[in-house]
């Protein structure tokens, strides 16, 4: 089993989502229900199609941490 970073991003009406570390696997949804079935489906078939290639599998790297900042009021 594979674990990769999705970076979901909310669009008008819709989200898509890409992996940082499979460039190109990408996918979209009207509601994030929707998003999160079409990026399970984009990752096992860019998987897949890696491996029908025989091309690397990349090792997932990539992470995200949310990061607070408070402003300085000038």
């Amino acid at each position: 089993m594979a674990h990769y970073l999705a970076v979901i991003e909310p669009q008008e009406g819709s989200f898509s989502a890409y992996f940082p570390d499979l460039p190109g696997c990408v996918a979209t949804g009207t509601t994030r229900d929707e998003l999160e079935e079409n990026i399970r489906a984009a990752l096992q078939r860019h998987l897949e199609g890696l491996i029908q290639d025989d091309q690397p599998i990349p090792e997932s790297r990539a992470f995200a941490e949310f990061v607070m900042v408070v402003p300085s009021h000038t």
